[in-house]
């Protein structure tokens, strides 16, 4: 990865989800994101990438995915890598390397424990989803776009499959999503192409 890779931020330091960030995260998902609490990883040209999600929605229904891919480029890379075969290959490496099945299951466990902490601050107890994580963890690969979320989320050497995703993808913000798009956050703020959306704040870090 180049010198210009983005900035990996810790959970600890997520930025919050402002009018803007959820007109832009409508944008990106063509839908209303439900349940979104944070932007966990913000891309370099300035708008998020992945949010942290409610393990609650509005509606009652548990939801697993805490870590939520939002970037439409990425989102696309992702499928193309999951149709090339890159699932199965994951798979048959945790039945063969111990190690690699031991990483997997740590970061099982660090995905746990941030959905925990994150109910725990919105006082939501999800007993439905317990020991459950997302992407397969801790046994199987099921869906890239959640290990890569939670690898763009939590930071280099957490999620190992999802680092590996990372790195076949290489820098997929070159051409930032939704260029030209117009967005509104209903309180009179507005951003129209990736400039206006750097000067929000380009630091960089299953359904919404």
């Amino acid at each position: 990865m180049s010198a210009d890779a983005p900035e990996i931020r810790l959970n600890e330091e997520l930025d919050a989800l402002t009018p803007l960030d959820h007109a832009i995260v409508r944008a990106q998902l063509h839908r209303n994101p439900q349940g979104a609490q944070s932007i966990a990883w913000r891309c370099p040209c300035g708008k998020p990438g992945v949010v942290q999600t409610a393990p609650r929605l509005p509606d009652g229904t548990p939801f697993p995915t805490t870590y939520y891919l939002t970037c439409p480029n990425a989102t696309k890379a992702v499928s193309t890598l999951e149709g090339s075969g890159m699932m199965s290959d994951m798979q048959d490496r945790l039945g063969h390397d111990a190690d690699l099945a031991r990483r997997y299951e740590t970061a099982h466990e660090a995905y746990l424990r941030d959905r925990d902490e994150l109910g725990e601050r919105l006082g939501v107890d999800v007993p439905e989803i317990a020991g459950r994580s997302a992407g397969g963890m801790p046994t199987r690969v099921k869906c890239l776009h959640a290990l890569l979320a939670h690898a763009l989320a939590a930071g280099p050497g957490v999620n190992t499959l999802g680092d590996e995703v990372l790195a076949a993808l290489g820098e997929f913000w070159v051409r930032p999503c939704l260029e030209g798009f117009a967005f509104d956050s209903g309180e009179g703020q507005g951003v129209s192409g990736p400039e206006s959306a750097n000067e929000s704040g380009g630091r960089v870090g299953e359904s919404v």
